[in-house]
């Protein structure tokens, strides 16, 4: 697989990690009640390690009990040609731009540095995108610290909801969220020096919430959500744009289901907390939401 296609399969994987890190001993489970009709919310990561093989029982079971599972995008039913086809249009820059025209010169010779103590030149990102290259850094990263997709949950719950011949269903399309980040363009400069920063304590922005999603720490996963989406220009955008906006959207689309679907939900655990959260606005819709 060449570098473009590699990171066309991966980027939605490693960038979405940055939305979807999670007291219990175990991974976030809550049964939504509406009706009489019982369904449930699961908080995922999106990669993992070779500790998380394998869906807690509790999970298992609760997909059991629901007739269609519903994920943010389902990857596993895209293939590598058909998402690098998808998704190159959007990672790729127009109009004559380049990475460098994009970024700061300080970015720029920091990117430049960091590629080349990995014996890659820089000039094989010449016409992507800030974030396409932002996901490329973090997909890298997780590999080094033994992280991959083939662990993640989303797609773990997946395989197993299609041995129980589950229907599927999507929140959201590739593009819809790859334009996502074509929307934080102006940004490119904030976001490059936001993956430096944690790339420089990957036990802190990284293994930390790995460990809180495991033991369904949301102590630990709301002050990560309250770090990342500060009170800076970049803090506030980003948390309207990934997660304030597509909550809402959720939400809208899935309360009336609610009432008369049994679903097993399964996103990003960066989705459930706090006060734009998807666990506070389905209480405020009358939804019982009960931890389990």
């Amino acid at each position: 697989m060449n570098f473009t296609q590699r990171i066309s399969s991966y980027f939605i994987l490693a960038i979405l990690l940055t939305l979807s890190f999670a007291s219990h001993a175990e991974p976030g489970l809550w049964q939504l009640e509406k009706n009489g009709v019982k369904s449930y919310l699961f908080g995922t990561v999106h990669v993992g390690d070779s500790s998380m093989k394998g869906l807690p029982s509790k999970v298992t079971k609760a997909i059991d009990a629901t007739d269609k599972v519903i994920v943010e995008v389902d990857i596993s039913a895209i293939s590598p040609m058909e998402m690098q086809r998808r998704s190159m249009p959007f990672m790729m820059l127009k109009n004559g731009k380049t990475l460098k025209s994009e970024l700061s010169e300080q970015n720029y010779s920091k990117l430049k540095q960091y590629f080349s103590n990995k014996s890659i030149d820089i000039a094989m990102f010449d016409n992507l995108a800030p974030w396409a290259v932002m996901v490329t850094m973090m997909q890298m990263e997780f590999q080094n610290a033994g992280f991959s997709d083939q662990t993640g949950i989303d797609k773990q719950v997946l395989a197993y909801a299609k041995t129980k011949n589950k229907q599927i269903g999507e929140l959201e399309t590739l593009e819809y969220q790859m334009e996502m980040f074509n929307h934080m363009s102006l940004l490119s400069n904030e976001m490059i020096e936001e993956t430096f920063e944690q790339l420089a304590d990957v036990e802190t922005y990284f293994i930390t919430l790995v460990d809180a999603w495991k033991n369904g720490d949301m102590d630990t996963l709301t002050k990560y959500y309250n770090e990342s989406f500060d009170d800076s220009n970049y803090g506030e955008i980003s948390e309207q744009v990934m997660l304030i906006e597509r909550n809402n959207n959720w939400v809208k689309e899935l309360t009336p289901r609610l009432a008369k679907e049994q679903l097993f939900i399964a996103v990003g655990a960066l989705h459930l907390p706090e006060q734009h959260g998807l666990l506070k606005q389905f209480k405020e819709q009358g939804i019982t939401v009960t931890r389990l």
